[in-house]
């Protein structure tokens, strides 16, 4: 008798224990790092990511902000997360540019590649009673003495800077001589511009809207090819200075290396849904947001283009030299 009880016994606990096991994922909240400080496009796009996950998913995905360095911080946490799943993070440009820089050792692939799900090109705005009206006037105050035109956008060697730099190199002056004041994000930067503490500031249109409607700053550039749909009124740098170039920044959802391929395909999937979907396209359409997805393999391919892209640039910009 006894022997029956202790057998059933051991027979329930292995049926519990093979249950937890292979649970359905998930089975519990998820944790999404933004490295980036609140406010912010990176922050404002993954919280849309964040709710709809939840609501494909079945399962709590809570925000958590884990700013400094640069991105550094934040990147590192998702990076060096536990590889269960139920670490995600937003992984964004500056993953590009860290290892060229010389910045961070970190790279793209230190991560399970879920999806690129955003891509914009940045904007130079000024303070509304800048003395520079035009793209022009402050390509000439550069051409002077680019030290003494201080410039802001987030952290130093990230896309804002090097759209900086690249742009001082294009209009002829000494792109090593440029004054960039690092931050931990496009917001803390406009706020340095709209108190005057800065005199300009690279970042994209949805995080500078606020200020740009309150009538504190405008653009004075778009660094895109081609003039931005939400504000056409505004030249590209291409077609003001004669500059060939395009830098455009990108957000993606990611997780630490080596995560189960379970979790990895129904995040794939919830993201190809997400992505996709009518609700998402509104919700990045009113923060002027463009949408655009490669997800796993071709978000792989997409970063290592990337990579070499912004390397070269980094190299030409002679940062981190």
């Amino acid at each position: 008798m006894n022997f029956k009880i202790a057998t059933a016994g051991a027979l329930v606990a292995l049926a519990l224990g093979t249950g937890a096991a292979f649970a359905e994922y998930p089975d519990r909240p998820i944790t999404l790092i933004v490295p980036w400080s609140a406010g912010g496009g990176t922050d404002a796009t993954g919280r849309i990511i964040a709710a709809m996950l939840e609501e494909k998913l079945g399962e709590p995905v809570n925000v958590v902000n884990r700013t400094g360095g640069g991105g550094i911080v934040g990147h590192t946490a998702i990076k060096d997360g536990d590889s269960d799943g139920y670490t995600l993070g937003i992984i964004t440009t500056e993953v590009s540019m860290y290892e060229p820089v010389g910045s961070a050792d970190i790279a793209y692939d230190d991560y399970t590649l879920i999806g690129l799900y955003n891509a914009d090109p940045s904007a130079v705005f000024v303070r509304e009673d800048s003395p520079h009206k035009t793209i022009d006037d402050l390509a000439a105050a550069v051409k002077a003495d680019p030290s003494a035109v201080q410039a802001s956008g987030a952290n130093f060697g990230g896309l804002n800077h090097l759209s900086w730099v690249s742009l001082v190199d294009g209009v002829g002056a000494d792109a090593g001589e440029t004054a960039w004041i690092p931050t931990d994000g496009a917001a803390p930067s406009l706020q340095l511009l709209a108190s005057g503490a800065i005199d300009v500031v690279v970042s994209q249109f949805p995080e500078a809207k606020a200020l740009i409607e309150a009538g504190e700053i405008r653009p004075l550039a778009y660094l895109g090819p081609e003039r931005s749909e939400a504000y056409p009124d505004v030249p590209t740098a291409n077609e003001s200075l004669g500059i060939d170039f395009a830098i455009g920044g990108w957000r993606g959802l990611g997780a630490p290396k080596g995560i189960p391929d379970e979790a990895t395909e129904k995040l794939l999937a919830a993201m190809n849904d997400i992505v996709a979907s009518d609700a998402f396209h509104d919700q990045m359409g009113k923060l002027n947001y463009g949408v655009v997805w490669e997800g796993g393999p071709d978000f792989e391919a997409y970063l290592s283009q990337r990579g070499d892209a912004f390397g070269k640039a980094i190299g030409a910009a002679k940062i981190g030299q």
